[in-house]
């Protein structure tokens, strides 16, 4: 029986996974599980890579303690666009900043003075926003100049961790497609924008093939957990890419939604598509472990709920998913809506303060109970979904038959009916780990031990369950939706 260890960092929760390849299926097993949150040092926030690198261990002990010394690789995958800047001396100068923090807003029109905003997207295929890594880049080399002086090597965050295990020093293509520095036609850095961006040369480590292995763990690492020397492996780094991996779909033209923090909904394409409507719809295109592109919107998730979740924790109440799930049942339906993806709930002090604002300015019934909030959050999401699913079938030319959704999120089975419900399409959910199995999948190509991605495919879907969800009240939900459409 082969074995994997698959390391899996979200935005909130980190996990190590064992996948256990035998006679062609695969089994997850989970290791190690641990939140995760930005520390806040200062007035910025930060990741604790120290937090990353001890939580790692343990997983890796824990496997150890179980299974012995022996495994037969290891993957590292992420959210995306964050990163770690390296000295000459291979020491990480800081704790990476965390894409949450507020001090990229106003680099944006500074950067766009250098380059055009609409020629960074038909160059690089991506939406601009605030949290990208070249206006973290910018703001951080104009504020703090020191930095960029020390600087050798820019790591992507699922590269810097590696490095940290093998010292190895590299980027990962799947990863580097989401910072707005990858040149869609060569697949390379774009020098050009850096140019025109910055005052000197970005050491951004090259990029090396996916799927591959691509070191092995330090001794010093060996020792602390009680492993033997490990392969390394380039999976996709960005952990989209890995769910997407781990998707068997119907068709080609199935929509897939990532689910989670947040919800990225997209369809595979051959080529980026980069015309004038995907770009003044802020959809952008990002690299898949076969080296092609997800045309895509990266759209919020359950942020919004968790957020007045831990509100509510704050004051005493905690809510199961259970309570909730009949808190939303005792709400009236359609009372209110939000945009989910308004700049207002990006992070703000309060959630439920800020819906209820936005209910105000919208002229709107404004939400109170924990009930209203949560059907407020779930039947929004749901309904901008059908905003980017349609589009979808606008830029493609395609009709969408049906949505395959897969992550943590899918959890969540009221948002699966709803968004059945409010795109018309029938749903498929499965599995819940897709990240932590598009991980295992990779290594297990990059060993041998699988062909290729239509190997892969095939292999989960033998290997993991899957839930289908069918659109009901197909009349109440198309009038929701064009109330909806008037606030975003």
């Amino acid at each position: 029986m082969r074995k994997v260890i698959a390391v899996d960092l979200g935005a909130s929760s980190g996990r190590l996974l064992v996948a256990k390849f035998h006679k062609q299926k695969l089994v997850m097993e989970e290791l190690h599980r641990f939140a995760n949150e930005p520390i806040e040092k200062g007035e910025h926030l930060f990741w604790d890579i120290s937090f990353f690198l001890n939580e790692i261990k343990n997983g890796l002990k824990k496997y150890v303690k179980k299974y012995g010394a022996s495994v037969s690789g290891i993957g590292i995958d992420t959210w995306g666009v964050d990163f770690g800047l390296i000295s000459d001396e291979d020491m990480l100068l800081e704790d990476p900043y965390a894409y949450r923090d507020t001090h990229t807003i106003e680099m944006l029109p500074k950067v766009h003075e250098k380059i055009n905003d609409k020629d960074l997207f038909m160059r690089t295929g991506v939406e601009s926003a605030p949290i990208n890594t070249i206006y973290q880049l910018a703001a951080i080399f104009n504020n703090r100049p020191e930095l960029e002086e020390k600087t050798s090597t820019i790591l992507t965050m699922p590269s810097l961790l590696v490095f940290l295990l093998t010292g190895e020093k590299y980027n990962e293509f799947t990863h580097a497609s989401t910072t707005q520095l990858l040149n869609i036609n060569d697949q390379n850095w774009d020098q050009e924008i850096m140019d025109k961006v910055f005052s000197r040369k970005l050491p951004l480590a090259e990029i090396r093939e996916t799927n591959t292995v691509t070191g092995h763990t330090k001794e010093c690492l060996n020792q602390a957990v009680g492993l033997g020397p490990t392969p390394v492996i380039n999976v996709p780094g960005h952990d989209t890419a890995c769910a997407l991996a781990s998707m068997a779909f119907q068709s080609k033209e199935t929509v897939f939604m990532s689910c989670g923090t947040w919800v990225l909904i997209g369809v595979e394409v051959e080529q980026p598509v980069v015309t004038n409507e995907a770009y003044q719809w802020g959809f952008t295109n990002e690299g898949t472990i076969e080296q092609t592109y997800r045309l895509q919107k990266n759209n919020m998730g359950l942020w919004l709920l968790q957020q007045c979740k831990k509100e509510w924790e704050r004051g005493g109440a905690f809510i199961s998913y259970e309570e909730e799930s009949v808190l939303l049942k005792q709400a009236r339906p359609f009372q209110s809506f939000i945009d989910p993806d308004h700049e207002m709930f990006f992070n703000p002090n309060r959630m439920t303060e800020a819906i209820q604002e936005f209910c105000q300015q919208t002229k709107q019934m404004i939400p109170t109970t924990k009930g209203e909030f949560i059907r407020c959050i779930i039947e929004s999401l749901s309904l901008k979904y059908r905003w980017v699913i349609d589009r979808l079938e606008y830029l493609t030319e395609k009709e969408v038959p049906s949505i395959h959704m897969a992550g943590g999120g899918i959890q969540n089975k009221w948002l699966c009916q709803f968004t059945a419900n409010a795109t018309r399409k029938p749903v498929k959910t499965g599995p819940i780990e897709a990240s932590s199995i598009g991980n295992a999948l990779s290594q297990l190509i990059a060993i041998g031990d699988i062909e290729n991605m239509i190997e892969a495919k095939e292999v989960s879907s033998r290997s993991f369950h899957t839930t289908d969800y069918s659109p009901m009240d197909l009349s109440t939900w198309e009038q929701a939706y064009h109330r909806f459409i008037k606030y975003i």
